[in-house]
């Protein structure tokens, strides 16, 4: 089990996303107001708390949402999860469809540290049943 920390969206891609404290997440489509939103396999970004932790202790100034991520959860060890596993969180489930990705090594995080943690830490999920999710929420994995 793990508990939220921040619930961050961007209206354009390539920006970093902002910590809303809660959103809106809409079946099949993703989260409202957030560009990476639509019908596809990558409609909501996960980040461990843990592993931004570790990168903000190598020195890296990174706010939440920074890496790009739309939600930061504490407690969960997202890459250590297969794809196919439910994520619930209040009445949103929300299912994992990738793990990492490709980095194009020109984020500003990258051009700063050498290093990004978003392409082989961060989870990609697709909205199964919709609701809101905010700051302080519990999330339970389901394999």
């Amino acid at each position: 089990m793990g508990t939220v920390r921040a619930v961050c969206t961007s209206q354009e891609k390539g920006t970093e996303k902002k910590n809303r404290n809660e959103a809106l997440f809409i079946e099949e489509y993703g989260i409202e107001g957030d560009a990476h939103a639509g019908r596809w396999h990558r409609q909501v970004s996960l980040l461990s708390y843990e592993k931004i932790q570790e990168f903000r202790a190598k020195g890296a100034e990174v706010e939440d949402g920074a890496f790009g991520e739309n939600l930061v959860v504490e407690g969960i060890d997202f890459r250590s999860l297969p794809v196919g596993t439910r994520l619930s969180c209040g009445n949103v489930v929300l299912e994992m469809t990738q793990i990492g990705k490709e980095c194009h090594h020109g984020c500003r995080i990258f051009q700063k540290m050498g290093d990004c943690i978003m392409p082989r830490e961060g989870v990609f999920a697709r909205v199964i049943r919709g609701g809101v999710i905010r700051v302080g929420d519990e999330m339970r994995a389901e394999i």
